[in-house]
């Protein structure tokens, strides 16, 4: 039947068939992705509620009070979704219970083993309640659990988007295919007519610049031609003796124009069906590249708004009269707030990474790098995050090689993909590193993990862009680019990365770098050298000053609370530039720190100032500031700015600036004083 339709009718049908299934597929993951959020939803929702029931309780049933029992349970009349509830003794026995009204309940006559189950479009749930290790009770909870009617209302929902999309595509189609057969349906109409009147004077209009166009004036050059020839023919009728030989010539001449204009035709087919399958495909990855970056913007603005919701409803508890709260847990909240914070910033890192590499902004320091001193720089920082799961942490004993690479680029890398091998790790697992040579001049560091594993069809998709594959073995956090950025960092770098899994067994990584001949440690003393803070250089009685020119309160306010746990420093706050550049001249402070972005008068300015003056062109300043970008830093740099510290503030990174530019100071007035002794004897 498809064979026998016309042009237009193929065509419409094509693209009414890619549309539906494409809403198709669009819908059901939306359907899907709602339906398992709200499983999630109500499953924490209840969990969390028997908890906070659970420890409320707790006072109850030590006392045996049952009136303040059901108090406790009477808070879930604030619940409409919850139809009742219970709480059994330790011995399992009823002993408080709730029913929402309207509802008929009929409780367990014992408290059941710990857990959630759902039938019948309900939600039970058994809590047990224990307090410093004791068994107190069980909380009992029955829900409404809507999934399957949440289903039917999404049925529907699909069923009214598809009808109104698919009549406008097919009205638009309806219209836009007249665009494409218009001139081959035109050509076809000429034919026909030359071929029923004889009448060669037609032509076929001429309405496109391309392929089609080239068919139209090649049939009516064709055209022409045999006009011609039909008025020699006509001329030559007195001619009687050469009759026959012309009338067989135009025959063989209309015959050749005809070989070649079928010839013509079928390479003019061909080159059109060859030009339609390459734009197809074009369609289809430039339909494949939107969804992809659809889903990646989904995620992301998921992904972005987890931890800005930890961040701004702690941050709103900690602050606000009506929610009071107790040491403990503001310490709790902080430390919440900080989690998320850190979380968010890795975050953005990851996204401004990806962007940097995809336009070419990223420049590497190449230089020889000991591998021994980075796998142990990366297992001090990893070991903690792996103990918290009980992920042992195998790393080869010795690896006395140097590669050639970016020092904080390889670190960066050797950090994802260890991460990644503790995220996906079961509990109680292990991660394997090894550092072997894999041919001449190549050095393969890999990093192997006891996790769930992946598919063939997974990993074939591991270091595409905007394809989070965690998504499907749990419900980690993360933008699903990481893999991206280390692939092309390490490529970058001169090297190749690659991976393989098993399902159930685990997965493996690698990466191949040009290897060097090892070098001797340096990293030891350059540490030492870093992180020395001069020991009585400056005690309580003559703290160290420390001018802070920044026109944020907050950010003000974070750094006086930093600084207050030195009593080696003194902070004088500057709001704006001005009165900074003031302040420096009236009080000589050792150290300034410089925001950049300044009302009036920007950090670069105040910092030409400050050179300029004789009274404050030794005072080292340090930038404190948001601008992160690389030709920001650069320009930083190239302003005369001692050290470039970014925001969000790294606590030790902070402290370590101090210190070492204080360290650097000590230095500069030993040495002059060295100088002034030698002048003087």
């Amino acid at each position: 039947m498809i064979r026998m339709r016309s042009l237009r009718g193929k065509l419409l049908g094509v693209v009414m068939l890619t549309t539906l299934v494409a809403l198709l597929v669009s819908l059901a993951m939306i359907v899907a992705y709602d339906l398992r959020a709200y499983h999630q939803s109500v499953s924490g929702d209840m969990s969390t509620q028997s908890e906070l029931i659970g420890h409320m309780s707790s006072a109850a049933l030590a006392f045996d009070d049952k009136a303040l029992a059901k108090q406790t349970l009477s808070l879930l009349r604030l619940r409409p979704k919850v139809n009742a509830g219970a709480i059994y003794n330790a011995r399992g026995k009823l002993f408080a219970s709730y029913v929402a009204p309207g509802q008929d309940v009929h409780f367990p006559q014992r408290a059941e083993a710990e857990g959630m189950r759902f039938e019948n479009g309900k939600l039970t749930l058994f809590k047990p309640i224990v307090d410093n290790g004791e068994l107190l009770g069980t909380v009992y909870l029955r829900a409404e659990y809507e999934m399957l009617g949440r289903g039917v209302d999404y049925g529907v929902i699909a069923l009214l988007v598809m009808l109104p999309a698919m009549g406008v595509a097919y009205l638009i189609m309806r219209r836009a295919d007249y665009i494409i057969t218009r001139p081959i349906l035109d050509i076809r109409d000429v034919a026909r007519e030359v071929v029923q009147t004889g009448d060669y004077s037609r032509r076929a209009a001429r309405t496109s610049e391309d392929e089609v166009a080239q068919l139209v004036e090649s049939f009516n050059s064709m055209l022409s031609e045999v006009e011609t020839r039909q008025r020699a023919l006509a001329q030559s009728n007195g001619e009687l003796a050469r009759e026959a030989e012309q009338r067989a010539q135009a025959q063989q001449e209309v015959m050749r124009l005809n070989q070649e204009l079928e010839q013509r035709v079928h390479e003019r087919t061909l080159q059109l069906e060859a030009t339609n399958g390459e734009l197809a495909m074009a369609m289809e990855e430039a339909k494949s590249a939107n969804q992809a970056k659809s889903a990646f913007l989904s995620s992301m603005s998921h992904e972005l708004r987890t931890p800005l919701n930890a961040i701004l409803g702690f941050a709103q508890i900690l602050t606000s009269d009506k929610l009071p709260s107790t040491l403990p847990q503001k310490k709790e909240f902080a430390n919440h707030i900080l989690k998320s914070g850190r979380h968010l910033l890795t975050l953005i890192n990851e996204i401004l990474d990806l962007a940097k590499i995809e336009s070419g902004a990223v420049a590497l320091s190449m230089e020889p790098v000991a591998l021994q001193e980075m796998l142990q720089e990366v297992q001090s920082m990893t070991e903690p995050l792996a103990a918290a799961r009980g992920i042992r942490m195998l790393f080869p004993d010795a690896c006395a090689f140097s590669v050639d690479a970016d020092r904080t680029r390889l670190k960066q890398v050797l950090l994802n993909l260890l991460s990644n091998a503790i995220k996906y790790n079961r509990e109680g697992g292990a991660v394997v590193v090894d550092c072997s040579g894999s041919g001449p001049g190549l050095l393969r560091l890999s990093v192997q993990d006891t996790g769930t594993g992946l598919k063939a069809e997974q990993v074939a998709m591991l270091f595409q862009p905007f394809n989070r594959l965690g998504q499907e073995s749990g419900p980690e956090e993360g933008t699903g680019i990481g893999l991206v950025v280390t692939k092309r960092l390490v490529e970058l770098m001169g090297g190749v990365i690659g991976a393989s899994s098993s399902p159930g067994v685990g997965s493996l990584f690698w990466i191949e770098l040009r290897a060097i001949d090892p070098l001797p440690s340096l990293a030891g003393s350059e540490a030492a050298r870093a992180l020395a803070v001069p020991a009585g250089a400056r005690g309580p009685e003559a703290p160290a000053s420390i001018l802070y020119v920044e026109d944020n309160p907050a950010n003000l306010k974070l750094v006086e609370e930093i600084i207050s746990f030195r009593p080696d420093l003194r902070l004088l706050p500057a709001p704006d530039a001005h009165l900074g550049i003031e302040l420096a001249r009236v009080h000589q402070p050792d150290i300034i720190l410089m925001d950049i972005n300044l009302p009036g008068m920007s950090g670069l300015e105040a910092m030409r100032v400050l050179r300029s003056d004789s009274r404050t062109q030794h005072i080292p300043v340090i930038a404190l500031t948001a601008n992160a970008m690389p030709r920001d830093i650069e320009k930083g740099v190239a302003a005369g700015f001692f050290r470039y510290l970014i925001k969000p503030i790294n606590i030790d990174e902070f402290t370590e600036a101090i210190s070492s530019t204080l360290a650097h100071i000590a230095e500069r007035a030993a040495l002059k004083a060295g100088r002034a002794s030698k002048e003087t004897s």
